[in-house]
């Protein structure tokens, strides 16, 4: 990143410090201002020089252009996202700020640099549930209506997908999940293998799995992945949680 300002928008990957890529490290050191979610920018350990910009989760407009008019002003800017900032999250806010904000943004050097992102966590440590095809389905209705979250999961479950369910469950948001099961049951897949990962690659890491007809949308949290496998996912049987995986080939 060259010239006087720069923003970067950095994925924190999902919790394990040893996932933020080195490019975010670097990144990181280098800046004069991080912004973001209240929970990420406390990720971010204080130094000389930095200053920390945290805020609510549900202005990242205001977020993004905040950023881009330090940006503008010669500072050095990080927006943090957990997990991949472009999977339900920053980036795309920030580039609805660029496109509706003043011309001269778009010749800002902006910068998205990639995390891992919860499916993929989430995935990698139950084994390979999306090995083959699969798709993300947000299931917060704050900027999409419930029916059109409900269309989404009975074409994907008609396709039958593998499904990684983001931000299944809230206090907000208590019966979502349950709905989201209802329409996969109303589909056919009864028995298909349900992962249920809390809070990932941490100390407070649990997995789960279990078929369709026992989940219950209580066994999970904001915390949680959900994934949903395919009608040819599979299981393997051992010591504590079954590995679990979608073969490539046609078996």
């Amino acid at each position: 990143m060259t010239g006087s300002g720069w923003l970067a928008v950095a994925g924190l990957g999902p919790g394990d410090e040893a996932l933020i890529t080195p490019e975010v490290s670097a990144a990181l050191a280098r800046a004069s201002d991080v912004i973001g979610y209240i929970p990420y920018v406390a990720r971010i350990a204080q130094r000389s020089g930095l200053t920390l910009h945290a805020s609510d989760n549900r202005v990242e407009i205001d977020r993004a252009t905040h950023a881009l008019r330090l940006a503008a002003a010669g500072r050095r800017v990080v927006i943090v996202s957990s997990g991949d900032p472009g999977v339900f999250a920053m980036a795309a806010a920030l580039f609805e700020a660029v496109e509706d904000g003043p011309k001269a943004w778009r010749a800002l050097d902006i910068r998205v640099l990639p995390g891992i992102t919860a499916m993929l966590a989430a995935s990698a440590r139950a084994g390979a549930p999306l090995g083959h095809d699969f798709c993300a389905i947000n299931l917060s209705d704050n900027l999409k209506p419930w029916p059109l979250i409900e269309k989404r999961i009975a074409l994907a479950a008609e396709a039958d997908f593998a499904i990684a369910f983001y931000n299944p469950r809230s206090r907000a948001r208590p019966d979502g999940l349950d709905r989201a099961f209802a329409v996969l049951r109303e589909h056919g897949a009864e028995e298909r293998p349900m992962l249920f990962a809390r809070a990932v690659t941490t100390p407070e890491e649990v997995l789960h799995v279990v078929p369709l007809s026992q989940a219950r949308g209580d066994m999970a949290d904001m915390r949680t992945m959900v994934i949903a496998g395919s009608s040819r996912t599979r299981t393997i049987d051992r010591p504590g949680t079954p590995f679990l995986y979608t073969p490539r080939s046609a078996r």
